[in-house]
């Protein structure tokens, strides 16, 4: 009998090396603000990418430094990330976050948590206001290269779709089945190239299945959601 485990993880590498054929190796990006990378991503919720860096752009612009928009009128902050969506809930969001980061250390740097176990540093994330897994993950991976496993909306559905986790299995659920079974030194690359595949190919209303690198080891159906 097949162990279960070791079969998914076969899948998984399956998958993983044909996405690296079809879309090459991602080559990571260069983090110097951590808080930056979260603020970003906290403003990357239920909007667009090009709707977040204009938003983002627009913040640093409005304001010289994060003690800035820390203290700044909250309205204030809205006026300059309304290009992004959501501004005035997103808004007090980020400066409650800049208060516990600030209060955690006296600064505006995170860079302490590359010490720390990762479940821990994930902990502390996840306890910021409006943050949850995806975006601590995104933190924890992009900055820091900790083994942190982000599942975004694309990769949610494409990994369920192929049967890497169950259906019915929520973001937090599927984070957990691929750190489970996943070598670290994948997170970076799997990640970026589900995303890549979910735009691409594997959408979400109108998968292009009789294009996909993958149709043979999916189990996604046709006509399904």
């Amino acid at each position: 009998m097949t162990d279960p485990a070791l079969a998914l993880a076969a899948k998984i590498a399956a998958v993983h090396h044909r996405l690296l054929a079809e879309y090459g190796q991602p080559q990571r990006k260069g983090c110097d603000d951590p808080v930056g990378q979260l603020v970003a991503t906290i403003l990357s919720q239920n909007t667009s990418d090009v709707n977040t860096e204009r938003a983002y752009a627009s913040l640093r612009a409005a304001f010289p430094d994060w003690r800035a928009v820390m203290e700044a009128p909250t309205e204030a902050v809205a006026d300059a990330i309304r290009s992004g969506g959501l501004a005035n809930q997103k808004a007090p969001r980020i400066q409650a976050v800049l208060r516990k980061i600030h209060q955690a250390r006296g600064d505006f740097s995170l860079d302490w948590l590359a010490a720390l176990p990762v479940a821990e540093a994930r902990r502390w994330l996840d306890d910021l206001p409006g943050v949850g897994n995806k975006t601590a993950s995104i933190v924890l991976l992009f900055c820091f290269g900790r083994p942190a496993f982000p599942v975004d909306t694309h990769v949610h559905r494409v990994t369920r779709r192929l049967g890497l986790a169950p259906t019915s299995a929520s973001p937090d659920q599927v984070m957990r089945i691929i750190e489970a079974h996943t070598p670290p030194a994948w997170f970076y690359p799997l990640h970026l190239n589900l995303i890549r595949h979910g735009r691409a190919v594997c959408k979400a209303r109108r998968p292009q299945c009789s294009d996909c690198i993958l149709a043979d080891l999916c189990d996604h159906r046709p006509g399904e959601p």
